[in-house]
């Protein structure tokens, strides 16, 4: 166990220096932060004091050594655009994106699941079919069209909730969060219903084919023969190995709604991390967008490893082939 926790900490290591060196690369070759910081009326004298105090005239190595010390301490400078410390920045969007992917993800699980157990125990049925046709869709249609269609239904014809923006939060500390208003409640369901459409099909999708294949298993046979119940047998065997690869599918997709949110929160006009990094984008906002990118990297970097560790919880025929090698 203690063996592979560590080499998927090596393994996490060499991933987040890649990313580090993908985003410092953003400095080199995505414009000149000394033009955007001073301006082009700039004297060439302000110009070389500003390249010395950002460390640009150091070597190559040098520099990208420095930037990840900074990363580390989570400091990536300056917004060319604000004006702000770009870690001040994330620390007031994250959490909303936080709130917005949680929010989607729990969606996606409380219903993806028990609709894909359903599809799977009562195939050829009417609404069994009807929960494959809307598993379509939901793969199929954009994410920007799914919140313009809620937006058109439940904002503008029925106007039951609110269209854009985050609504009111209450602080907690350097924490905000909308859980705990109504106003907040509200408009949160839009964008996290369009944000959790996807992964909420794409769970039901998968459900359903693992506990396919899992009830055609011997050991289910053999648990029908012994005259256990059905539900047992459905819920106690079968559902419980179908959750294994649900968990990676999971996890990985949290990890992407939050990395991925950008479009949602664009429609919504949600204040967000990925809000940010599109006006970053349009600004060429280089500290932004590189802080955004460690990030996200970090995120599905912790992730994958519960994930990982999640697994020897669930699947215990993991811990025996590892004892196993072991010996």
């Amino acid at each position: 166990m203690l063996v592979f926790i560590f080499r998927r900490l090596v393994q996490a290591v060499v991933v987040m220096l890649t990313v580090a060196f993908i985003a410092f690369m953003l400095f080199q070759y995505v414009g000149d932060p000394v033009t955007n910081l001073l301006g082009q009326d700039a004297t060439p004298q302000q110009r070389d004091q500003l390249r010395r105090d950002l460390g640009l005239d150091q070597p190559f190595p040098v520099q990208f050594a420095a930037f990840v010390g900074n990363a580390v301490q989570g400091e990536f400078g300056l917004s060319l655009r604000q004006g702000r410390k770009v870690s001040s920045l994330i620390v007031e969007r994250f959490p909303a994106t936080l709130e917005l992917a949680v929010a989607a993800a729990v969606i996606a699980l409380l219903v993806g699941v028990p609709m894909g157990v359903y599809a799977a125990l009562r195939r050829g049925t009417f609404l069994s079919q009807a929960l494959m046709t809307f598993s379509l869709l939901g793969v199929s249609l954009p994410t920007f069209l799914i919140g313009i269609l809620l937006i058109l239904v439940f904002a503008v014809n029925l106007k039951v909730l609110p269209s854009f923006g985050r609504g009111e939060v209450v602080s907690l500390g350097v924490w905000t969060t909308g859980f705990l208003t109504v106003d907040g409640l509200k408009h949160l369901v839009l964008p996290a219903v369009t944000l959790s459409i996807y992964q909420l099909t794409l769970i039901m999708r998968l459900v359903r084919s693992e506990m396919l294949e899992v009830l055609r298993a011997d050991y289910i046979k053999f648990a029908r023969a012994r005259g256990l119940p059905t539900r047992v047998v459905y819920f106690g065997h079968a559902l419980k190995n179908t959750l294994v690869p649900v968990i990676t599918i999971t996890g990985l997709q949290l990890g992407g709604l939050i990395a991925f949110a950008i479009i949602t929160e664009t429609v919504f006009q949600w204040p967000g991390m990925g809000l940010l990094f599109i006006q970053a984008v349009q600004f060429a906002d280089i500290p932004v967008m590189a802080a955004y990118l460690c990030l996200v990297a970090l995120i599905f970097v912790l992730i994958n490893l519960m994930v990982d560790l999640l697994y020897f919880a669930v699947d215990p025929r993991l811990r025996i082939e590892r004892s196993g090698s072991a010996h």
